[in-house]
């Protein structure tokens, strides 16, 4: 095992199983669960169990009671096209690794099963779904030693396979930093989906860098720019718009999102944005 992916296994591990991160409830909590019946509120519940319609209409606290599933398929994509290859603190490629680490050991700990693929412009892996710590480490293994410069990323070429590919509802993880024009609607009809979107601050808020060469991770294609103020202000300006389309399209295909950053710890980040 490299050195780089022995230390996210045993550190996300210990996070996992340890006070850090186990004696928090699931990270998959709400999902595997089947609506049985409603029930008149005892003091205790979940609040956010509460039918507020039901409630509304009886004049008292009703809340819904669930059947838990016996398990769940937790289904992880990795999507590692050349702009995963970037990072001031750590690459993005890494964070990702990490991230996958997490919802790995997490759905091992649970007793479900978890599955991994990696996706660019095409399918490059796909681990089956399994219980096993060995597989946990086999998906953090490829992608931190996955080659993404000159990939580009294919969302509807994903969209096809993951529709194809996943006959089973699932909890859907989709890792990638999330920029273009991305629409998961056909999948969030049938699973449930959760975008981890990985970004690097300096890629929201660069700085004036002056008259550079630079190269583009998914072409391969060099080429010269001035990077003043002018396009420091138009690059934010297009960004900023990708995200309000991305976060009012994830809202209305009711897919849960969180963003976390390659300065951050990407355990804890997971944990405090999906509770």
């Amino acid at each position: 095992m490299k050195t780089k992916s022995k230390k996210i296994i045993l550190k996300t591990k210990k996070q996992v199983y340890g006070d850090m991160l186990g004696n928090n409830p699931s990270l998959f909590q709400g999902e595997g669960f089947e609506f049985a019946e409603l029930r008149e509120y005892v003091y205790g519940d979940d609040v956010r169990k509460i039918d507020w319609k039901t409630t509304a209409k009886l004049g008292k606290p009703y809340v819904k009671v669930y059947h838990e599933e016996r398990e769940l398929n937790v289904a992880v994509v990795s999507v590692l096209g050349g702009s995963v290859h970037f990072g001031t603190i750590k690459q993005k490629q890494e964070s990702i690794a990490n991230i996958v680490a997490t919802i790995g050991f997490s759905a091992v700990k649970n007793s479900d099963l978890f599955s991994h693929m990696i996706f660019a412009n095409e399918l490059y892996s796909q681990l089956k779904p399994t219980k096993k710590h060995f597989g946990v480490q086999k998906a953090v293994e490829e992608v931190l030693e996955f080659q993404p410069l000159g990939k580009s990323t294919n969302f509807n070429e994903l969209t096809k396979l993951l529709k194809e590919r996943l006959k089973k509802k699932s909890l859907l993880f989709i890792i990638s930093d999330f920029v273009g024009d991305i629409d998961l609607k056909a999948l969030s009809v049938k699973h449930d989906v959760v975008a981890v979107i990985v970004r690097d601050k300096f890629e929201e808020d660069p700085k004036e860098l002056g008259y550079l060469q630079l190269v583009d991770p998914e072409t391969s294609q060099s080429f010269e720019s001035n990077i003043d103020a002018n396009v420091l202000a138009s690059y934010k300006k297009a960004l900023r718009e990708n995200d309000e389309r991305l976060y009012k399209r994830f809202k209305q295909q009711n897919i849960r999102f969180v963003k976390i950053y390659t300065h951050e710890d990407e355990a804890l980040k997971l944990y405090k944005g999906l509770r």
